[in-house]
């Protein structure tokens, strides 16, 4: 099979599993049904996906070969050298690089104020579930491709990281935001390795504070490393406030249209 279809078939059997954990045991109850607010979600993940498809075509995996076959990036000039490093090291230290450049994006869209208007469409979901791990506006996600492209041209990483690391990215995201919970003494222990939901649902909190923390998409490393991680809440893991103060009305928060022009708006 080819890689598209690899990564279609985890991604729809992590989205699967999270859906019917959700459904069977959901940690909060929430404001609004499914009915209104999974369309625009889902909806919005399928025109990014479109969106992509038409702008980079190759995607990441294919920006990687590029560079591999010009000897673009650390890694390659590395091997054009005859120096070489094992295969594997340079596909382990890609990814790990990569999702340090991914916390580092997160943490610049939080802090940055054109960023910000793009990414507030992902924090302006009044609930907190496996879809909002897919709710991001059209603008985010291609600068996020190119971002990303940016650091495997530069990396020289192997077209093998750049898929690893691409579904590992996407299944953590719809891990981590499931409206579940895992038992205290897994969710005690997996913390100190993993963004868990108790860890990020904090990221989704009213309170600016907790808001700009907690900015891992996979493991919760970084945030200790660079000084952004909270550990608990200040309402309490089941009391969080979800969402942005500003973004209450459904009719913006739970409408694809209303997604699209969120950047737009003043506040």
């Amino acid at each position: 099979m080819s890689e598209t279809a690899w990564r279609l078939i985890i991604f729809v059997g992590v989205l699967l599993i999270m859906v019917l954990w959700e459904f069977s045991s959901p940690k909060r109850q929430p404001r609004h049904s499914r009915k209104q607010r999974w369309p625009a979600n889902l909806a919005i993940v399928a025109v990014d996906t479109v969106l992509l498809r038409i702008i980079a075509p190759v995607g990441l995996t294919g920006v990687a070969l590029v560079a591999a076959e010009n000897g673009w990036g650390l890694l390659n000039s590395i091997n054009k050298s005859g120096t070489g490093i094992p295969f594997w090291v340079a596909v382990v230290a890609s990814i790990v690089v990569l999702d340090i450049v991914i916390y580092w994006q997160h943490r610049l869209f939080h802090r940055v104020p054109v960023l910000w208007r793009m990414h507030r469409v992902h924090h302006a979901d009044p609930d907190f579930d496996v879809t909002t791990g897919l709710r991001f506006h059209p603008a985010e996600i291609v600068l996020s491709f190119i971002i990303k492209a940016v650091a495997v041209v530069a990396l020289g990483a192997p077209a093998l990281a750049v898929i690893v690391f691409e579904v590992i990215l996407n299944a953590c995201s719809l891990f981590n935001h499931g409206n579940v919970a895992l038992p205290k003494p897994i969710e005690r222990v997996a913390r100190k390795v993993l963004i868990t939901q108790e860890l990020h649902r904090i990221h989704h909190s009213v309170e600016k504070e907790e808001t700009n923390s907690n900015y891992g998409f996979s493991v919760s490393w970084w945030d200790h490393l660079f000084r952004s991680y909270t550990g608990k809440a200040k309402a309490g893991s089941d009391h969080i406030d979800i969402g942005l103060k500003e973004y209450r009305d459904s009719k913006v928060t739970t409408k694809l249209w209303g997604l699209l022009k969120i950047p737009f708006k003043s506040h």
